[in-house]
């Protein structure tokens, strides 16, 4: 993977809006961070600016809550209408407690409140507002790095990544929920190691490892930078995006 890896975070992106350009507002980002994309960079995007491009608002005030909805909010101790829109993105509730709603993702993924943020949202067009997850993720990061690849002429990748909680451990970490133009997920499994045993079950998320590192720089609260750029990585093996991250129903032990 090379001896050294630098990170860039963007500077001057203004506030995103729903049916803004992202690739024109990070045009503008690299020009203002001195910045030229190269072959072989990852560019990391957090989910809220691609769904509040992609017009994934949602005006808490028009959800009419079902009574199923109504009955799970007053068990969970959480707004009805949140529930309401938590369950038509779900398949599934996975657990539940006060406080607590974790699903599966119509996306597959298992996460908290299907992904819903109402932080750092802005209430210019709601005074409710709740963020959902991009449609299609992958799809999202499919697009972005072909119109940066053609806006300035180089091969990079593009990750979408946003905030998990995990089993047994607390804190959240950066998550790649889409990502093209790298391998995902890399199997070294027949590899050797270093005294020349054969690898049987190692994988290796790269673009959660991506996505993790570029959260250090973006933050979780009013650190106000969405984007940042990973530079030094030498990319090799199959384009997979992250729908090839999440494990199956049959290899999840606790599901």
């Amino acid at each position: 993977m090379g001896a050294k890896v630098e990170m860039f975070a963007l500077r001057g992106l203004p506030r995103v809006a729903p049916g803004d350009d992202l690739a024109e507002l990070l045009a503008q980002g690299f020009a203002a961070s001195e910045l030229q994309p190269r072959d072989g960079d990852v560019v990391v995007v957090a989910q809220k600016i691609v769904s509040k491009a992609e017009g994934r608002l949602i005006d808490l005030g028009t959800v009419n809550p079902s009574p199923r909805a109504e009955r799970i909010a007053r068990e969970v101790e959480k707004d009805p209408r949140l529930v309401e829109l938590i369950l038509r993105e779900s398949v599934r509730i996975v657990r539940q407690r006060k406080d607590v709603l974790i699903v599966e993702h119509r996306l597959g993924l298992v996460m908290a409140n299907a992904g819903i943020d109402q932080s750092n949202v802005e209430t210019t067009h709601s005074a409710e507002p709740a963020l959902l997850l991009p449609e299609d993720p992958d799809a999202s990061a499919s697009r972005l790095r072909a119109q940066l690849s053609q806006r300035h002429g180089v091969d990079l990748a593009v990750i979408i990544n946003d905030s998990f909680g995990r089993p047994w451990r607390r804190g959240t970490v950066g998550v790649a929920i889409g990502c093209a133009g790298l391998p995902a997920l890399r199997d070294l499994r027949g590899q050797p190691d270093l005294f020349g045993r054969t690898l049987r079950v190692t994988e290796v998320g790269l673009a959660d490892e991506l996505a993790a590192a570029a959260s250090l720089l973006m933050g979780q609260a009013a650190e106000a930078q969405p984007v940042v750029l990973i530079r030094g990585l030498t990319l090799t093996g199959p384009s997979l995006n992250a729908r090839s991250l999440i494990r199956s129903q049959q290899e999840d032990l606790f599901r």
